[in-house]
């Protein structure tokens, strides 16, 4: 009898071994830290580790940032593409300056047609638009008529065209202005026109420059009414 407890004894001690290393053995795998996205790099406590950036996204990203991120007067995106290309051919090349150079160039245009000054439309127009301009300026002159116009306000001045044929750079502005004018003739009478009452004018003007050149001006190559 007192065999047979021992033994039983012994079989219990080692059926509790058996279970007790089984058990064990999985609660010390249960402790252990899964590895994940916030575990820390070696050396560096409860820093996140890093993220490989997507390939989709890495390919988005543009060639040139800092020409990516220029920034531009509000217009479409047909006209920002052609903008950004201009800027690309040549980095020099400011649209905001362009916008205020142009109200500059409207008002001097105006002004030199309506007084009859060639050589100064010379200067800030191609050929065709030049040759335009002097056209009728002879015909004013040969009809004895005299333009007495002011240009009242410029209301507005918009980017509405813009592109790139190498290597020439094309950009073509809205003008939207008050003009107030009479037309004399010889005699000095009034013959059309009014000084009183100011027109709206909406003017759609195209200037075009080499970037290759070395002069910086842009020329008015044409004009048309909006």
């Amino acid at each position: 009898m007192i065999v047979e407890i021992v033994i039983l004894a012994m079989i219990a001690a080692f059926l509790g071994l058996r279970l007790y290393s089984v058990l064990g053995r999985r609660a010390e795998h249960e402790e252990e830290p899964i590895q994940g996205r916030f575990d820390g790099n070696p050396g560096q406590a409860g820093a996140p580790r890093p993220v490989a950036q997507p390939r989709e996204t890495a390919d988005r990203q543009p060639l040139n940032p800092a020409l990516r991120q220029r920034d531009l007067p509000a217009t479409t995106p047909a006209v920002e593409r052609g903008l950004r290309e201009i800027v690309a051919a040549d980095r020099s090349f400011d649209a905001f300056a362009f916008v205020d150079g142009a109200r500059g160039a409207y008002r001097m245009i105006l002004e030199a047609f309506w007084r009859g000054d060639k050589d100064e439309l010379r200067q800030l127009c191609d050929d065709d638009v030049y040759q335009g301009f002097a056209t009728a300026i002879d015909q004013r002159i040969a009809a004895g008529e005299v333009l007495d116009n002011r240009l009242i306000r410029i209301e507005e001045v918009s980017i509405v065209g813009a592109s790139f044929d190498s290597p020439m750079a094309r950009i073509t502005i809205r003008f939207r202005s008050d003009i107030a004018g009479v037309t004399r003739n010889a005699e000095g009478q009034v013959v059309a026109g009014s000084l009183d009452d100011a027109v709206e004018a909406i003017d759609l003007w195209s200037f075009s420059r080499n970037v290759n050149s070395a002069d910086p001006d842009w020329l008015l190559d044409e004009t048309d009414e909006g």
